[in-house]
């Protein structure tokens, strides 16, 4: 489905009421610094109604302006990876009309499309706004909202609470009743000098990388699930994005042609939410990056079971002590992370990561025209990136696979990957 989208102005929205001087420098935490220097995309998309254009635009950018007196970070200007510099730059917003109507967006959801509805690129070093709005009026009348907020501030559940809490502004009129946000965390993770380490080398790529959705229906999860919870080693039923990531993983590594090889390390690598693990643990409403991710080793010929294993024990020391650690002894964290890199930059790690935003509150953005009919992310810069969503109707899981172009074309044609996918 080929269509056009084109913008037709571009404001910057600035906070409704000017942020305090005590509150003018948001200083980055340790692990703000080792996040991905780039934006998190998503975009909500609305079915049509007989509001204006011109007064839903109004709407979104009214209550953003309020919202952005509470995120005011968001409103602010990032420097050197040290901190935010919050003297109300204000936000970037643009409107855009698209030349087709949202149904045959939605229809087939095309990640390669998405960037359509976005202001900028994912990726821009030049870029120093934390985050960016672009409203996309269809001749239908339904309307996307695409969101980008920069990774350098806020991890994925920062940016839904964010995108949440502007909703609800926007529907209440007002911010009274909405939960505020703490952006306290560099007293938990003091910033360091991380010299010698750029958060981007080793994972964006000059290759052709494709992402594409796969849709694993409930009853083909639950299957997955039974497969890898026996064994002989009597083990937890694993969940659905375990089993998921399993049988991902080892799809790849058939259907791209994996062998062992001494001189290749291969890990398989999770989000962590570190919040819950914290001790005593913070409420999701704590704004930034506080998350780490567990790194599995597995062998090439490590089937399901063998690697659930290894990545339950990589995720299980990820507990209070690493997060002690990791405040502590940063250097350590440091050192591992550079390893990492030079053993990517040389070719010899061949890493896969795992997000779930699974349970994550991703419908819940109603501006007052009703909750979304669909939301969709896009092609990220790295490759071999797993992003598990629930779907809309929130029982089975879409995952968006980033990829090689030739390791898609190997992986999508594998016979046993195919009779788990729901096919329209």
């Amino acid at each position: 489905m080929e269509f056009e989208t084109k913008v037709i102005s571009t404001e910057t929205i600035k906070p409704s009421t000017p942020t305090p001087k005590s509150l003018q420098k948001h200083q980055l935490s340790f692990l703000d610094q080792l996040a991905p220097p780039s934006l998190m995309p998503f975009v909500y998309f609305y079915s049509s109604n007989t509001i204006p254009n011109s007064q839903k635009s109004n709407h979104l950018k009214n209550s953003l302006s309020q919202v952005l007196s509470i995120f005011y970070p968001l409103a602010g200007r990032l420097v050197n990876n040290r901190y935010v510099d919050c003297h109300d730059g204000g936000a970037p917003f643009s409107e855009a009309k698209a030349d087709c109507d949202l149904s045959q967006v939605i229809t087939n959801l095309d990640p390669k499309n998405m960037k359509k509805f976005l202001p900028y690129k994912l990726m821009n070093e030049s870029q120093d706004f934390c985050m960016a709005v672009q409203a996309t009026y269809f001749r239908c009348g339904g309307l996307a909202v695409g969101l980008l907020i920069s990774h350098t501030i806020a991890d994925a559940l920062s940016f839904f609470f964010f995108a949440n809490a502007w909703s609800a502004v926007a529907r209440n009129g007002d911010g009274g009743g909405i939960q505020l946000p703490k952006f306290d965390a560099a007293t938990y993770f003091p910033p360091r000098d991380i010299s010698g380490f750029k958060p981007s080398t080793g994972m964006i790529l000059k290759e052709e990388l494709v992402t594409k959705i796969f849709t694993f229906p409930a009853d083909k999860i639950t299957l997955l699930r039974e497969r890898y919870g026996g064994g002989d080693v009597p083990q937890r039923r694993p969940t659905r994005v375990e089993a998921l990531s399993a049988f991902i993983w080892t799809r790849f590594v058939s259907a791209t042609g994996q062998k062992a090889d001494p001189n290749k390390i291969y890990t398989v690598q999770h989000a962590i939410n570190l919040r819950t693990r914290i001790e005593p643990p913070l409420p999701e409403y704590h704004f930034g990056n506080i998350w780490r991710v567990s790194i599995a080793k597995p062998e090439v010929g490590d089937g399901g079971v063998k690697l659930l294993q290894k990545v339950w024990e990589a995720m299980k020391a990820v507990n209070g002590s690493y997060v002690a650690q990791l405040k502590e002894g940063h250097e350590k964290h440091l050192n591992m992370m550079k390893e990492l890199m030079a053993q990517s930059n040389k070719g010899e790690l061949v890493s896969f990561s795992f997000t779930s935003l699974c349970r994550f509150p991703l419908y819940e953005a109603d501006f007052g025209w009703g909750k979304p009919v669909q939301v969709g992310s896009a092609g990220f810069v790295y490759k071999n990136l797993v992003t598990f969503m629930d779907t809309t109707n929130g029982d089975g899981i879409e995952a968006w696979i980033n990829l090689r172009k030739e390791d898609m074309e190997k992986f999508e044609a594998d016979f046993e990957l195919q009779e788990f996918l729901s096919h329209h």
